[in-house]
């Protein structure tokens, strides 16, 4: 059987995380192939909300099996917050949950240098969340990081040592103190229940299962235009969020890949620095900001909020090979009476293009509006894609036509329920 692959369109936020939980009853796997605590997918259901960081959006599902793959990196102390809390709502994180053994660890030096790193930069700041995702990856690449499966092994307090002395020098170099010392006792005492769990090479699981025949849905966190090398960078992530992401992060081979399920809200949102050129800095951005609740579900952040890039959504589309779109919060945009939509960027010799380039020309380029007529209708009620309004259902159809992908999906509200199939 094939593997199908979840991931962001946009800068991240899209609502991953519901539409995971709507599709993994279909799916015997879930599997998160990068990223860490910096994600946050929301799921809502029976009118309760869940924020999940690092265990799969499957583990709702008793039938699921979870995995946490290889391109993922773990904070101990977050992980085992996550399975206390879901425990506490009646739910068993650990019955069917496999962590690679190749997964990076996140220890309290790396949160205490990605603070140290972002206020070095000053103005230059690139809006991380101070969660360690970066200098994890650092020494990831560099070939120092510790992962989950050193946990087992004799000298792993040794070694842990021998990393954050190295992490110390780092924080000497910026005149700093890595302070972690009170964290240490928590982040110990995680890893000692990190060690119960079932920690494997998922690649032999995964690959295992697919020659069982069974049905894999990998989940990605973050969004395309974050991805480490096609992202606008510098403001990007540490990680591929792209589909190629999920081969490298979970030990699949490309020729088992069948559909891309790419999410996008029906506008745009950003959370920290980097361009954004269809941000909205007057009233009508705080309207969607506030009618779509847009604070990170990780930082609390308010998110930058503007109208949907059709430019930047046809770069993700084109890298990741999207068979079909999901079109997240169309609830949001219920009370403008016209919505506009950008088509291309215009150059400052007047030139129109439909390609987003680097950062530097991108924020010299202006964003290219048409404006389609809104709803100005309550979409609470509707249950049936039949039922809904006119101009959300030409809404839909200008993007399709537009962007050449179907939209198979429309959200119009944030519950399990409110997830309305278009075929």
């Amino acid at each position: 059987m094939p593997v199908d692959v979840l991931v962001g369109l946009q800068w991240g936020d899209e609502g991953k995380g519901k539409i995971v939980d709507v599709l993994a009853p279909t799916y015997d796997v879930v599997a998160r192939f990068q990223g860490g605590p910096n994600a946050g997918h929301t799921l809502t259901f029976n009118g309760t909300k869940h924020v999940l960081h690092q265990v799969p959006s499957g583990i709702f599902h008793p039938h699921i099996i979870n995995v946490v793959g290889n391109g993922v990196v773990l904070d101990p102390v977050v992980f085992r917050e996550e399975l206390r809390k879901l425990t506490a709502r009646g739910v068993d994180g650990t019955a069917n949950l496999y962590i690679s053994r190749k997964a990076q660890l996140i220890l309290p030096s790396h949160r205490a240098l990605d603070r140290i790193w972002e206020e070095a930069r000053g103005g230059s700041r690139i809006g991380s969340t101070l969660k360690g995702i970066g200098p994890t990856y650092q020494d990831k690449v560099g070939r120092t990081g510790l992962r989950v499966g050193d946990i087992l092994h004799a000298n792993f307090r040794e070694r842990y040592n021998e990393t954050v002395e190295r992490h110390r020098q780092l924080a000497n170099f910026h005149q700093r103190e890595l302070d972690i010392e009170a964290e240490e006792s928590a982040f110990f005492a995680a890893v000692e229940e990190l060690r119960q769990l079932s920690l494997v090479d998922t690649e032999y699981l995964l690959n295992d299962l697919l020659n069982q025949g069974k049905r894999i849905l990998a989940e990605g966190a973050q969004g395309s235009l974050l991805d480490i090398d096609f992202g606008t960078y510098p403001y990007v992530t540490s990680s591929s969020t792209i589909v190629a992401g999920a081969c490298t992060g979970l030990g699949i081979a490309p020729k088992h890949i069948d559909k891309v399920y790419g999410i996008s809200k029906a506008y745009c949102t950003r959370v920290g620095s980097g361009p954004f050129p269809t941000e909205l800095h007057d009233e009508v951005g705080e309207k969607i900001r506030q009618a779509g609740r847009e604070f990170g579900s990780t930082t609390g952040r308010p998110r930058r909020c503007g109208w949907i890039d059709l430019p930047a959504l046809r770069y993700a589309i084109m890298l990741n090979g999207v068979t079909e779109i999901h079109l997240m919060k169309a609830d949001v945009l219920s009370d403008f009476d016209e919505i506009r939509v950008c088509t291309h960027y215009k150059r400052a010799d007047g030139t129109l293009t439909e390609q987003l380039p680097d950062l530097g020309e991108l924020e010299q380029l202006a964003p290219e509006y048409i404006t389609l007529p809104g709803w100005q209708v309550s979409l609470d009620n509707v249950t049936q894609a039949a039922a809904l309004p006119e101009q959300v259902r030409a809404y839909v159809q200008f993007l399709e036509k537009q962007l050449q992908v179907p939209v198979s999906i429309v959200s119009i509200g944030p519950d399990r329920v409110s997830t309305l199939h278009m075929n």
